[in-house]
């Protein structure tokens, strides 16, 4: 008889359009096998001879650096025997020297990138691109993450093009954001962070700890992350956080040149925390709140001063409210935490406050944030502080010379409006607030609201200004348990509106409305100030104020303008890097009762349109023409006219430099496009110039065979 001959591996095929296909993976753009946790997947292992039952056949995934069966980060699976970790695999079919089989990883096994091997004997085979990536699994029962909803998957797994809300309560509007977790080099950046995070490898099965570390090392601070945050006014050294239009450059950038990308700001933070979240196979999406605190000592109160002309003084305040902020709820259970927390929890990357020594924050259940349990970990107080603090209005007067504060009001419901995200499967914006806090005055709200302040002790009502030496001035009424909206006994009541469009280059024609629902006759002194601020709520210029004395009788309201000329405010708004906000501020105060009501709203520059023209659907790898039309309908020059361009699977991100476009004249550009993915897809395109940061607009493409 011949001698046995041994056992060897020829090839092994990772079945990659099979695999991926059932994974959802297969829009990764990755040389390698990228697959999901807890489900099965084929790999076809090619022998020198047939498989015979006395032989011995395993294969070996190892992760990290040094993988060891004892620290759990090598497995040797064999087929047929009990599973190792939770893993198991089988034969599917034997043929000839062909052996088909099927591996199923442990719906908590830890993500990240494997090495495969195949032992035969004392043979090991090495197989080209041997890594296999492996992330979290929505589609499986037994992972954290699963999502039960298609629909839902389809969005915040799969879908890599979306929208960031911006603005302000009174108008909000969408940023078209290129996500883009399956373009080249995405998943890798963040495999990089994985490694980076120094999470153990138990603390890589957990979505709870991964998300938290990803919260950390998307901005830059402590750890050489991502993205560097700048907020003052000067981005000469990077990009400003104005010009990024998704993910994708970024991700790319930071990936070669493993140093942090400059800049960015609130939504660039959120807009890259999905992305890596998504590619990782969590679900994630974007939230912005409007009119977020700020808040540096979680007492639930964020106080505003004004000067006796009304204008917001910025020296003096230590917390803030930002026009909107945008943070991320990823999808999970959480084993960690009492039950009636799982779902929807809260990270944010933006690097507001340290967190257990380091700027992260979350996941933090929004359940928790609704129901007033702010004791949960992590970082329940400050993300409820964002959503429910009260805004309290100080007028600053000189007294003998010395500053004196004068509470002119209470708003309790002012804060962390209009809670937003993109629609599951639609363009359009949700409003989730009810999904963070019950309605307000509702019974629930009160019962939520007792609990939250139960563990966290609001202080007094003082300025909490360093100035603040003229306490005695207040008494020392302390907040009541449940704040309520003030009623003043003339029922005053205060609206601001724009009564023009707010076109760059008009004079910006607004209104304050006061009304009266008491009868009587009333005397009514009205301050009113008008000024430039950044979202952050930082006043950049002051461009106007009126003071008037109205007299109202019994039920009535009347409109006084507040008009500023288009000199006041485009010498700053040319200058400024960032896109500025209209604030109006209005103080009334009804001679007769000394009742005192403060009102404020940001309001935003309206601009033109891009418009885009291409065919409505075109064919795989079938060049198209797109075109960027851009007529300046304003009666200012637009300066230094740059248009960025970037449609996923069609074509990477193009800058177009179009000089100065004066007024009435239009610009054209156009793109030659190749589509190399199916599908629905988007092209993206955004304008900027010295005088406007925020024209953006997109259009949808069918991609057919």
């Amino acid at each position: 008889a011949f001698p046995e001959s041994s056992l060897k591996v020829t090839g092994v095929d990772f079945l990659k359009s099979q695999n991926t296909r059932e994974h959802h993976t297969d829009g990764y753009n990755n040389q390698n096998l990228v697959v999901r946790r807890g489900q099965p997947f084929q790999v076809q292992v090619s022998l020198n001879r047939e498989l015979r039952a006395a032989d011995k056949l395993s294969l070996r995934f190892g992760i990290g650096e040094n993988p060891l069966k004892n620290r759990g980060s090598l497995l040797s699976l064999k087929p047929e025997r009990e599973d190792f970790n939770g893993w198991k695999i089988s034969v599917v079919k034997r043929n000839g020297k062909e052996c088909l089989l099927s591996v199923t990883s442990s719906p908590n096994a830890p993500v990240g990138k494997y090495n495969l091997h195949v032992k035969t004997g004392a043979n090991i085979y090495k197989p080209e691109n041997g890594v296999i990536y492996l992330l979290f699994n929505p589609w499986c029962e037994d992972d954290a993450v699963y999502m039960a909803s298609e629909a839902q998957k389809n969005e915040y797994v799969l879908n890599d093009t979306g929208y960031i809300y911006v603005g302000s309560a009174y108008n909000i509007y969408d940023r078209p954001w290129n996500f883009g977790q399956f373009e080249e080099f995405v998943l890798d950046a963040c495999m990089y962070l994985l490694d980076k995070s120094k999470l153990s490898l138990t603390d890589r099965r957990d979505p709870g700890t991964v998300s938290r570390a990803m919260s950390a090392l998307v901005n830059a601070n402590d750890d050489n992350g991502v993205v560097l945050g700048n907020w003052s006014g000067n981005y000469i050294s990077g990009t400003s956080p104005m010009d990024w239009i998704g993910s994708v450059t970024i991700l790319q950038k930071y990936y070669k040149t493993k140093k942090p990308v400059r800049y960015g700001q609130c939504w660039v933070f959120a807009g890259v925390l999905n992305t890596v979240m998504r590619c990782l196979g969590v679900p994630s999406r974007c939230v912005s709140t409007f009119d977020a605190a700020h808040d540096t000592e979680e007492n639930l109160r964020v106080d505003i001063y004004l000067n006796e002309k009304g204008e917001k003084l910025n020296s003096l305040s230590f917390d803030s409210v930002w026009n909107f902020h945008v943070w991320n709820d990823v999808w999970m259970k959480r084993t960690d935490l009492p039950n009636g927390f799982d779902g929807w929890q809260a990270i944010d990357s933006t690097p507001q406050e340290q967190s257990q020594g380091r700027f992260q924050c979350g996941p933090c259940p929004v359940k928790a944030v609704r129901e007033g349990d702010v004791y949960l970990p992590f970082d329940s107080k400050f993300v409820y502080a964002e959503v429910n603090a009260d805004r309290v209005y100080w007028v600053v007067k000189k007294v003998n010379g010395k500053d004196k504060y004068f509470k002119v009001g209470t708003e309790t419901q002012a804060i962390g409006k209009n809670i937003s995200t993109k629609a599951v499967g639609q363009n359009r914006r949700e409003d989730i607030t009810r999904e963070y806090k019950y309605p307000e005055g509702s019974r629930e709200e009160r019962m939520s609201m007792q609990r939250a302040y139960s563990f966290i002790r609001p202080s007094g009502l003082v300025p909490r200004s360093g100035y603040a030496s003229t306490i005695q001035t207040l008494g020392g009424n302390t907040q009541p348990l449940v704040p309520k909206e003030p009623v003043t006994q003339s029922g005053l009541h205060l609206e601001i509106t724009n009564t023009e469009p707010l076109h760059p280059g008009n004079p910006l024609e607004m209104a304050i409305t006061v009304k009266i629902s008491t009868p009587g006759s009333w005397t009514v002194e009205l301050t009113g100030s008008c000024q430039l601020q950044y979202y952050t709520g930082k006043v950049q210029a002051n461009l106007g104020t009126i003071k008037e004395t109205i007299n109202l009788e019994g039920l009535s309201e009347m409109q006084v303008p507040l008009k500023i000329a288009p000199d006041a405010y485009m010498k700053t708004l040319s200058s400024v890097e960032d896109e500025v906000l209209i604030l109006v501020t209005a103080i009334a105060e009804v001679k007769e009762t000394n009742d005192k009501l403060t009102k404020e709203t940001s309001m935003r520059f309206e601009y033109p349109p891009i418009t885009v023209q291409m065919p409505e659907t075109a064919k795989l790898y079938n060049d198209f023409t797109c075109a960027f039309i851009f007529k300046n309908k304003l009666n200012v020059t637009l300066e230094n006219c740059k248009l960025l361009v970037e449609g996923l699977g069609i074509f990477k991100m193009t800058t177009f430099e179009q000089g100065d476009i004066m007024p009435g004249r239009i610009m054209k550009s156009e793109i030659i496009c190749t589509p190399t993915r199916l599908g629905e897809k988007k092209i993206v395109a955004k304008l900027i110039s010295n005088q406007i940061k925020g024209i953006s607009t997109e259009k949808g493409i069918i991609i057919t065979e």
